[in-house]
């Protein structure tokens, strides 16, 4: 694909087939194609109404049981999502489909709300964007997690952050009173200083400077934030490790933590077209590093492995890691969250009648 081709402002350059689909188009005789086959379509908004809002999760990996998405799908377009691969379950392609079809939850705060006043409802930690930012671009019009925050506030209910978007600094009124009371942290992804990356990999995204800039605003009204370098990618952004530490400590980060990109599902064709197009110097040796963490293959499915990776590649990128967090954060932790506050705001007025 030529320059004239590539579809700037986009990470995925292809969409391919849904592999739950019996049917698949193909492109053959492009002179007898009415239109074009593969296009720039702007972003569309599917509504959604689910009938309940809180995922569940039991994997090891993970720090947290329990997050909410108000979006699947997201514009950010970031290559190399794992979240990709879930927007086949909905009937559309992980490549293209997932940066210009979003389907949105409008009633978000409405589900977690009938939530927390269930009698039986025991508050712990939950985490916006599990899988898709909870702060990408339509968010500024539509308001869903502002609206979670809200809610959080009102019943002082424990949440952790993740993002890599500035729109964050608009709920900086809401984040600063939970801050007060221990109960929200948040987490900003940063995998490269170095903007020509940022623009390849992540074209809908936050500049570098913005986030640093982010993490020092959060700092300053009481959050404690976490810099996420995910994913390394070795021979892309792997050289950044220390710099990038150094950076979100300088900017107020009191830790760090990191993954090494997987390809699991389409993401692994999808990623490699981009390879190809944006780094064809190297897209062999970066396919081969890659392999080298995840014991011999592109796609890991196993707990603990398929985060961190392992092997000689892996073990380099970790100590690399651990030594810089030491040297640039002192082995700084996120403080635990307070779980005690939750209440209900309104219980106990009726008695107040009396």
């Amino acid at each position: 694909m030529n320059s004239s081709e590539y579809f700037k402002g986009r990470g995925a350059q292809i969409n391919p087939n849904n592999k739950f689909f019996v049917n698949q188009y193909v492109q053959e005789h492009v002179e007898g194609l009415d239109e074009e086959f593969l296009g720039t379509a702007k972003t569309q908004f599917i509504s959604t109404h689910p009938k309940s809002i809180i995922s569940k999760s039991n994997s090891p990996d993970l720090r947290f049981e329990r997050s909410i998405n108000p979006y699947q799908g997201c514009e950010h377009g970031c290559i190399y999502c794992y979240a990709r691969n879930s927007h086949e379950y909905w009937g559309f392609s992980a490549g293209l489909d997932f940066e210009r079809k979003i389907l949105v939850k409008h009633n978000a705060a409405q589900l977690l709300e009938q939530e927390f006043r269930k009698a039986s409802y025991q508050p712990d930690l939950i985490m916006l964007s599990g899988n898709t930012d909870c702060y990408q671009p339509i968010e500024r019009k539509l308001g869903i997690t502002r609206s979670i925050l809200e809610l959080m506030v009102k019943y002082q209910h424990p949440v952790s952050i993740i993002s890599k978007n500035v729109l964050m600094r608009r709920d900086f009124d809401l984040l600063r009173e939970l801050a007060a009371l221990n109960l929200v942290s948040v987490a900003v992804t940063i995998n490269s200083l170095r903007e020509e990356v940022r623009q390849k990999m992540e074209p809908r995204t936050a500049t570098a400077s913005a986030r640093l800039k982010l993490i020092e605003g959060l700092t300053g009204i009481g959050v404690p934030v976490m810099l996420m370098m995910a994913p390394i990618v070795p021979g892309i952004n792997s050289d950044e490790i220390s710099d990038l530490i150094r950076a979100g400590a300088d900017a107020g980060a009191i830790t760090a933590s990191y993954t090494i990109v997987r390809l699991n599902g389409q993401i692994g064709g999808i990623f490699k077209d981009w390879l190809y197009q944006n780094y064809p110097d190297r897209a062999e040796k970066v396919l081969h590093w890659i392999e080298a963490c995840h014991g011999g293959k592109i796609n890991d499915t196993d707990f603990g492995r398929r985060i961190k990776g392992d092997g000689h590649m892996a073990e380099s990128l970790q100590h690399l890691f651990k030594l810089s967090v030491k040297k640039y954060m002192n082995n700084g932790t996120l403080p635990s969250l307070r779980r005690d506050l939750f209440r209900l705001p309104d219980a106990g007025a009726q008695l107040g009648l009396f």
